[in-house]
């Protein structure tokens, strides 16, 4: 099934103002909309072009522009990056002006201090879903790429090196684990 750019752009419409903690936090949705719904890729080209957006300068959103370039090349690109960010940076700029005028409230603390573990649950099931993405086949395999998957996100974590050592390192044990 092919999308046009309306397509990419109404869904990542959608799907913007459910990216709490920023489009990483959206890819467990997206996957599922992109690969098993609408059938726009595979779980491998999805795997792929996750890896290529996160090891490229720039914003992880950069993904959004690799699903849109593969759907519907240029047209889908500017769709689904139009899609994705205009409504959460209108919503962000409205709450910056919000926030400002109520920067002493403790609600407002309360508020930030309750989204903090949504994001990292949403960052976390983004891991979780590229890595089994990755895996081709078998029980054994999709396990393999979970354990680098976790063993990546604690190197990055603990770790004061490059998170590109993570990738690279996570690139060379699938290549020899996986194919």
């Amino acid at each position: 099934m092919t999308g046009t750019p309306w397509d990419l752009f109404v869904y990542f419409l959608r799907l913007s103002l459910l990216a709490v903690g920023g489009a990483n936090a959206a890819v467990p949705e997206m996957h599922r909309g992109v690969v098993e719904i609408r059938g726009w890729m595979t779980d491998e080209v999805f795997a792929q072009g996750y890896a290529l957006a996160a090891s490229s300068p720039g914003p992880n959103v950069l993904f959004v522009a690799v699903i849109g370039w593969h759907v519907a090349g240029a047209a889908g690109l500017a769709a689904s990056l139009g899609g994705f960010l205009g409504p959460t940076f209108l919503l962000a700029w409205a709450v910056a002006m919000l926030t400002q005028r109520l920067a002493g409230a403790p609600w407002l603390a309360a508020l930030r201090a309750g989204l903090v573990p949504v994001a990292i649950g949403l960052t976390l099931a983004t891991g979780i879903v590229t890595g089994a993405a990755a895996a081709h086949g078998t029980a054994a395999e999709v396990a393999t790429a979970l354990l680098i998957t976790a063993a990546a996100a604690l190197f990055v974590w603990r770790s004061r090196l490059s998170p590109i050592w993570a990738l690279l390192a996570g690139g060379v044990v699938g290549l020899l684990l996986l194919r």
